[in-house]
C-alpha cells in the first residue's frame, strides 16, 4: 500500500492549485513574475531566467526551466541550508479566468509534505490580490 503524496520516482511530493475568476493567463504570468509577485511565491524578488539565484535571506538555487506566459521550472530551498526540492509553477487557463499550480517534488518525508502543502495554500492565497489587480 502507498502512502497519498509518495511516488516511486519522485519521493514525496504536493500540489495546490487557485483559479482566479476574470484574471487572463498572460496577465497572471506578468503579475507572477514581477518583483512583487515572486517575492510572494519564491520569498524574494528575482528575474525568472535559467541560471542560478539567491535570496536575501540565505536560501538559494537554480531557475532550471522558463516558458513565459507557462510554467517555470526550479530548485528551490523552505529554509537556507535545506536540501533543494523540485518546484514548478504553471499558469493555466480555465473557463472562469486563470489558475495557478503549484507542484513540489523531492520532499523528505510525509511531514515535510503537509507543511508544503500549508504553506503553498498560503503562497496562492496571499498571491490572489495580486493577480486580481490587473484583471
Amino acid at each position: 500500500m502507498t502512502s497519498i503524496g509518495r511516488t516511486r520516482d519522485a519521493g514525496w511530493q504536493c500540489g495546490v492549485r487557485r483559479t482566479v475568476a476574470g484574471v487572463d493567463p498572460t496577465g497572471a504570468w506578468a503579475r507572477l513574475a514581477s518583483a512583487e509577485g515572486t517575492a510572494i511565491w519564491l520569498g524574494g524578488p528575482v528575474a525568472l531566467e535559467p541560471g542560478p539565484y539567491a535570496l536575501a535571506d540565505g536560501r538559494e538555487g537554480e531557475i532550471r526551466v522558463v516558458r513565459p506566459g507557462s510554467h517555470v521550472r526550479l530548485t528551490w530551498q523552505a529554509a537556507p541550508g535545506d536540501p533543494d526540492t523540485t518546484l514548478q509553477l504553471r499558469v493555466l487557463p480555465a473557463r472562469t479566468g486563470t489558475t495557478v499550480a503549484v507542484h513540489q517534488e523531492r520532499l523528505a518525508d510525509a511531514e515535510q509534505r503537509a507543511q508544503m502543502l500549508a504553506h503553498w495554500e498560503g503562497v496562492l492565497d496571499a498571491l490572489r490580490p495580486v493577480l486580481a489587480s490587473g484583471a
